[in-house]
């Protein structure tokens, strides 16, 4: 399993930034930006592939 990819969500959702202002979404699944590195955040655009973006998340 790679670590490294986006945190993608489904279902009807809402979106909202910092000050309560809502992202328009066209679709019940999303990709959300970790690497901190897309040109479209919070949403990802596959920049985490050519910046080598490390990163393991694991339940505990």
């Amino acid at each position: 399993m790679n670590n490294n990819r986006p945190s993608v969500l489904e279902g009807s959702l809402t979106l909202t930034d910092a000050d309560g202002n809502r992202f328009t979404l066209e679709r019940d699944r999303i990709a959300l930006c970790r690497c901190g590195q897309s040109s479209n955040n919070p949403f990802c655009d596959g920049t985490h592939g050519k910046v080598d973006f490390d990163s393991q998340i694991v339940a505990r």
